[in-house]
């Protein structure tokens, strides 16, 4: 049983903190937020205490700490939680910044504690799939793939304003995600970015549609588009094109019911967002967090991963802004 501590009581610390306590493997035993009755809230629907923040990252009776405050806090925390020897969980990103990531690495491996970055993507039950057949040579060596990410509507300007932009904010999952099924790093990004879908977030600094272009050393090729519209959905798509065939994942339906009449076929639009569309990746996500916990070995997705995904982000921003091939 580990017993865990929950920073951040928001959107995406109410997942984690409801999946943590109905684990056979886990307790949760507090619940930390600045608003305090987020905090109540969530510790009374999971049978949690409320702590502070620093009582529940000293606190004896935690082993570990799940991470879901805002970005510009997570290094810190992750630095005090692992010097506490607690193993930790922290949603991505790290960091805004490469450089304070890299600082942040170091404090956690000379703790000796484990750190586990939130790319939930890896724990899709289809991506995952895909991933098997590519590593079972289904479609021999991969050459060409192919990611889509596309979200149904833009978040507030004022998100935008402090997300560190697109390619750093909503793109690194996909960037860890090519990482992940290419099975080999990018030595060469090249990006464009534009902003079509609402004239706020360009004047904010940012983008709302993009393409990525990534080259392994090998001559492997990712291409990854972004869009913060997608009106008919939560549009979430990979195609993975090797020297045997193609593989493919793709968007997952509200239901599965078609309806077929004269007039043609009708389907069930897709899902709306990623908290329905990654649920279950979610809950796979904190077990294998608890397993690698139990069986004393270091979790993955790594802060290591984390970093190169940033490195990526980072690169990927330049040659946009640049025009220029980014080589890394």
């Amino acid at each position: 049983m580990v017993r865990l501590a929950l920073l951040g009581a928001g959107r995406i610390g109410k997942i984690h903190g409801r999946n943590a306590a109905l684990h056979p493997q886990a307790k949760l035993v507090s619940v930390s937020d600045p608003h305090q009755p987020s905090a109540e809230a969530l510790a009374a629907e999971t049978g949690a205490r409320v702590s502070s923040i620093e009582d529940a990252i000293a606190a004896s009776d935690v082993d570990a700490v799940l991470i879901c405050t805002p970005t510009t806090t997570h290094a810190d925390f992750i630095e005090k939680a692992a010097k506490a020897g607690k193993a930790v969980f922290c949603e991505k990103p790290v960091d805004l910044s490469s450089d304070r990531i890299r600082t942040c690495l170091a404090a956690v491996a000379k703790s000796g504690k484990s750190l586990m970055i939130g790319f939930n993507r890896r724990f899709d039950p289809n991506f995952a799939n895909l991933k098997q057949r590519i590593v079972d040579g289904v479609i021999g060596e991969v050459e060409l793939l192919t990611i889509i990410s596309r979200d149904p509507a833009p978040p507030p300007v004022s998100y935008i304003e402090t997300s560190g932009g697109l390619f750093r904010d909503m793109m690194i999952h996909d960037l860890d995600l090519a990482r992940f099924l290419l099975a080999e790093d990018p030595v060469e990004v090249h990006a464009v970015a534009s902003s079509l879908v609402d004239p706020a977030i360009g004047k904010a600094g940012d983008v709302d549609t993009a393409a990525v272009l990534l080259k392994t050393a090998s001559g492997k090729i990712a291409q990854i588009s972004n869009s913060r519209r997608a009106t008919y959905g939560y549009d979430q798509r990979i195609e993975v094109h090797g020297s045997k065939g193609l593989i493919r994942a793709h968007n997952v339906p509200r239901t599965t019911v078609e309806v077929a009449t004269g007039a043609g076929f009708l389907a069930d639009p897709i899902q709306d967002f990623f908290l329905e569309r990654y649920a279950e990746a979610y809950r796979l996500e904190m077990t294998a967090f608890l397993d690698a916990i139990a069986a004393g070995k270091a979790p993955n997705p790594s802060g290591e991963d984390g970093l190169k995904a940033q490195v990526l982000a980072d690169a990927a921003t330049e040659s946009a802004k640049s025009g220029q091939t980014v080589k890394l």
